[in-house]
């Protein structure tokens, strides 16, 4: 979570790292790295209390470049490092938790069962790899390291990591880390 200055400055270079961007700046044809600072920018805001109109202007910006990139992704739900492959539709639910460094690609939705009673959201460590079109719903912990699979629909927790799962229901097919998914996991090794 973004609490100060050193936070928000912290997770926008993780976030830069983790996307492969060099320089400081976002081009005006980056969708995905400018809704990325903008996400950052508004947990900030939004963590330290700042200024209603100052927090709801940037929050407008934010809500037009989500729409205008498919992303419905609440505050505060990912830790710094995120990289979005590209655009497209990815549906986090806001009480979800993913950890840093976590590779998200499109179509990817993070949700709760429907109906009563609701199930807590889903927990993901760090260095998580989803791939595109996954499905993570419920009650469900993954743990570090771990890679979803392209459409794998997850509803069992994974809590160790360190694997690979893939298929409906998901299911384990591997024991291959995460590590040659996630950029910032590659440069520390």
């Amino acid at each position: 979570m973004i609490r100060d200055r050193q936070d928000l400055l912290r997770y926008l270079d993780a976030d830069r790292m983790g996307l492969r961007r060099s320089g400081h700046r976002p081009s005006p044809y980056d969708e995905v790295w400018i809704f990325q600072r903008l996400l950052r920018r508004v947990e900030y805001l939004h963590n330290t209390g700042a200024n209603g109109l100052l927090r709801r202007y940037w929050s407008w910006r934010l809500h037009r470049q989500s729409v205008r990139c498919g992303f419905e992704i609440p505050l505060n739900t990912f830790g710094p490092g995120l990289s979005i492959a590209h655009r497209g539709t990815i549906v986090v639910h806001p009480d979800a938790r993913i950890g840093a460094n976590c590779r998200i690609h499109v179509d990817v939705v993070i949700g709760t069962r429907p109906g009563p009673p609701p199930e807590p959201a889903p927990r993901i460590g760090d260095n998580c790899y989803i791939g595109p079109g996954a499905k993570i719903f419920g009650d469900v912990e993954l743990g570090p390291n771990l890679v979803v699979g392209a459409n794998a629909v997850v509803n069992r927790s994974y809590p160790q990591g360190r694997i690979t799962i893939a298929g409906a229901p998901a299911r384990p097919i591997s024991e291959t880390p995460s590590d040659e998914y996630i950029i910032a996991t590659r440069s520390q090794g």
